[in-house]
């Protein structure tokens, strides 16, 4: 992997739970997901895979399959980088403050941070949010590539990524473009407003009342020795495919921060789409505004992926990518099931792939039932 995928570009990958006229499996839900999932894991060759349902009754499947290294097989209880989804988290614990009157979405930068190059600081919150922001991708600046690999274990603090910064695409609000920068600043913004970090933040509003054990921001916390090892060539585009788990990263943990910073299992996430998306993390009129899907059909964390069976029903989430894993969340408002499946490779393709396979097994299973 070179570069995180864009979401835009991933959107409308997933036509999910699309019902599938497949002769009726009668075998436990669990049996056909870890056969879908061994499945995809050989047609794509990727090593190993964790995967988390939550249905609507509230009961947990916990799938996995492969291997994170050697001999040693992926389990539940393994750490997975889950990149962008990072961003639902943060859009999340914006929308708090705001409820709370610490912040507002439509704050200029200026009324939170210092004027920077290349930055219209009359931009607005939730044109962050919605990355409507027009701001430059520091990730497209070939520079900040260079740098991340000839200083692999310095810390890059937030200044420093924003000087990597050109000049913007467009205008605050009159497009659509995914850039990680809207949500660098968002960090910023959240740390200036609260007083206190991302971490502290996150555990305090969501991971303490929510009982979620297994998830941690990388910079902030340290990382449990339990991580699911992770493939990829680090960054060298040379064709190697090596076990990058333990090599120096913290030039890039550190450029990723508030945009694709944590790392969590596969259940904890599911949870967490579960509380949120059924109301238990927001209220009601500021879920409506993170799902209030805008251009490039991203609301404000959150994209959607499209139709179920038809009609106006919306399965929503988000993807994420990181060294060597990929992670898709994502929740059918319709049928009340929360979906999450990673693996320990950079693919898209399958990321995708299995996602489609299971909400496909998954709806077929609920129509049984009813």
């Amino acid at each position: 992997m070179k570069k995180a995928c864009p979401f835009s570009l991933i959107l409308g990958v997933f036509i999910f739970f699309s019902f599938s006229s497949c002769q009726r499996d009668t075998r436990p839900l669990d049996l056909q997901l870890k056969d879908a999932l061994t499945e995809g894991l050989k047609q794509h060759q990727i090593k190993g895979a964790s995967s988390a349902v939550i249905l609507p009754d509230g009961s947990v499947h916990r799938i996995v399959a492969g291997d994170s290294h050697d001999s040693v097989s992926i389990n539940p209880d393994m750490l997975f980088a889950i990149g962008s989804i990072t961003k639902n988290m943060v859009s999340a614990l914006v929308l708090q403050l705001s409820e709370e009157g610490i912040l507002h979405l439509n704050d200029p930068l200026h009324r939170w941070l210092p004027r920077y190059p290349h930055v219209d600081s009359t931009i607005t919150l939730k044109q962050l949010m919605n990355h409507t922001s027009g701001l430059y991708m520091f990730w497209d600046n070939d520079k900040i590539w260079t740098d991340l690999k000839q200083y692999r274990d310095s810390v890059f603090t937030p200044e420093t990524v924003l000087g990597y910064l050109k000049d913007p695409y467009f205008a605050p609000g009159k497009d659509f473009r995914y850039s990680n920068t809207n949500y660098l600043l968002l960090a910023m913004i959240i740390t200036k407003a609260t007083g206190s970090s991302l971490s502290k933040e996150f555990c305090k509003r969501f991971w303490g009342p929510l009982e979620i054990r297994n998830a941690f921001l990388s910079m902030e916390e340290d990382l449990p020795p339990r991580l699911a090892h992770v493939w990829s060539d680090n960054f060298e585009n040379d064709g190697s495919f090596k076990d990058v788990t333990f090599l120096p990263r913290n030039s890039h943990e550190s450029i990723t921060y508030g945009s694709s910073g944590l790392f969590m299992t596969a259940e904890d996430l599911a949870k967490w789409s579960h509380n949120l998306f059924q109301g238990k993390v927001l209220s009601e009129t500021s879920l409506n505004q993170m799902l209030n899907f805008g251009k490039g059909g991203y609301g404000l964390g959150v994209g959607y992926f499209g139709s179920v069976l038809g009609g106006n029903e919306q399965a929503v989430g988000h993807l994420g990518g990181n060294i060597g894993t990929t992670a898709s969340m994502i929740y059918s408002r319709k049928y009340k099931v929360s979906l999450v499946v990673m693996i320990n490779s950079y693919d898209v393709k399958c990321i995708s792939a299995l996602s489609k396979k299971f909400g496909k097994i998954i709806l077929r299973n609920l129509l049984i039932k009813s």
